[in-house]
């Protein structure tokens, strides 16, 4: 199984605790989100996730913003 994770900076710690359980449990992770906590734009990952998902690039997506309405 292979998963897209994006998040804009308010998901960084989050990103990586989910990441680090999907890897530990062997599972692929394509990270298109930022590692830091500057100031960026949400629907900049979070199209990519989605572009990877139709694709078939990767089978699941998975989203991170600050609330959770925005990237919704």
């Amino acid at each position: 199984m292979k998963i897209a994770i994006g998040n804009d900076h308010a998901g960084p710690a989050y990103k990586k605790a989910i990441v680090d359980y999907l890897e530990s449990r062997s599972i692929e992770v394509i990270n298109f989100g930022t590692d830091t906590f500057d100031s960026v734009d949400y629907p900049d990952f979070g199209h990519k996730v989605a572009e990877a998902v139709t694709s078939k690039q990767v089978d699941l997506g998975i989203v991170i913003c600050g609330s959770g309405n925005g990237i919704a």
